[in-house]
């Protein structure tokens, strides 16, 4: 009797922690398909901070990235129907047994501020991560201990059908979103988000210090100079950094500051009280900048000069990265100089461009989607590329949800009808 008793208790743990663990490998897995940039940057200030940067391939984070995503999709989807549970169970143990040791050396060490896992969903600290999989781990022993008490959903004979759909829709989720925008943005600059709102600091909180640093440069010696000490114009300017000088509230956009690469001049107030439309092209790296799409930049450029509208391009780039890509690509939009990283948060393509109005955004492309002669056949406030979109987050989610549930029912009970009828006839 006591033996049953236990016996039930451990098949009610095991598939505890089994759908535990399946519905967050599931989530992190989408979170990183949705968004293989975050995931690439996250990527790379890991080699940036173990020195491993300069002899990594350029291809490899972003490969990482995906495949990250693609195996713990599969992984959470797998565990979830209980189907192939061996290399299931001992891949998520393997995985635990790696990541929790790494998470408690990033705890300590603090070499990034966060270890990514759930890209800009939700953030945690790398103490709050390395206790979380410490519960994860627990839970993977157990599964991998006690994985023949796992309760299947489907059979054996559908098991196939149902790996070989995950790993196609995950596959075309991740590249989707890398060729074009994330499906989900959780990032301060969203569609619809206000960046003076968000910039806003409540009534009685204390703000965090910011200071602006210029790196200029004189008969090639180069030095850091604030707003107080700015140089002559003798002095070339080069690039601009944001540093934190005390740590207080810090509301969803801190960082927005955008400065003239020809005089070096503060223009964000002057970008963000425009009334009008305006177009800011953001380039963070024009170096690595895909440049096949120039001619319907240009086109746009032109759209916006003959409508009155404002128009920049928005990049942490030196100066001599803005010459060689304006006489490569005949630009002649004005250049603002801004953080690397703000820029790499406002849009995950490079270039991208987002459509701005009185500090609200409106819209926004990759290089891939961009906006045609065709798209642009009117003023703005009459073209529907102009309007916000309206699609709430529970329409897009229940969407997602059903282009993966329903193909998979689909496709099971086709299997399942067909083997029955095989074993009828045999």
């Amino acid at each position: 009797m006591e033996n049953n008793y236990i016996h039930r208790i451990k098949i009610v743990w095991t598939n505890l922690c089994r759908f535990v663990l399946a519905l967050v490998f599931i989530f992190s897995g989408f979170i990183k398909a949705n968004d293989p940039q975050g995931t690439y940057y996250k990527i790379e200030d890991y080699l940036q901070a173990f020195g491993l940067l300069d002899y990594t391939p350029e291809f490899l984070p972003l490969f990482g990235s995906i495949l990250l995503a693609v195996v713990e999709f599969t992984l959470g989807v797998f565990l979830f129907f209980g189907i192939r549970r061996k290399l299931t169970t001992i891949s998520l143990l393997g995985f635990m047994l790696f990541m929790t040791p790494f998470t408690l050396y990033l705890a300590v060490m603090n070499p990034v501020s966060d270890c990514g896992c759930f890209g800009d969903a939700i953030i945690l600290t790398n103490w709050e991560t390395f206790w979380k999989n410490i519960f994860f781990l627990i839970a993977a022993i157990s599964v991998f201990k006690w994985s023949g008490l796992m309760i299947r959903i489907i059979s054996k004979k559908s098991q196939w059908l149902i790996s070989l759909y995950t790993l196609l829709y995950i596959s075309a989720i991740a590249l989707y979103c890398v060729s074009y925008l994330p499906i989900f943005d959780f990032r301060p600059y969203h569609i619809g988000a206000n960046i003076i709102e968000s910039m806003r600091i409540p009534q009685g909180e204390k703000p965090s210090v910011y200071e602006s640093l210029f790196v200029m440069e004189k008969n090639g010696e180069r030095k850091e100079f604030t707003l107080e000490n700015y140089p002559d114009s003798t002095w070339t300017f080069i690039d601009t950094k944001v540093i934190l000088k005390e740590k207080g509230y810090e509301p969803p956009i801190h960082d927005f500051s955008l400065y003239s690469a020809e005089t070096g001049e503060d223009i964000t107030k002057q970008i963000l009280t425009d009334k009008g439309y305006t177009f800011l092209l953001v380039a963070n790296r024009l170096d690595k900048a895909d440049d096949g799409y120039i001619d319907l930049i240009n086109e746009i450029y032109d759209y916006s000069v003959e409508n009155g509208y404002a128009f920049y391009c928005l990049t942490s780039s030196l100066k001599e990265d803005m010459e060689q890509w304006r006489e490569r690509t005949g630009a002649e939009y004005p250049y603002c100089t801004a953080d690397d990283i703000t820029l790499k948060t406002i849009i995950r393509s490079n270039p991208g461009l987002v459509l701005m109005k009185d500090a609200t955004i409106i819209n926004k492309w990759s290089c891939r989607s961009l906006p045609d002669e065709y798209d642009l056949s009117d003023r703005l406030d009459k073209l529907s590329l102009a309007q916000m979109e309206t699609q709430t987050l529970q329409n897009k989610i229940l969407l997602v949800v059903a282009w993966f549930a329903i193909p998979l029912f689909i496709f099971t009970m086709l299997d399942k009808t067909l083997i029955d009828r095989l074993e009828k006839r045999k």
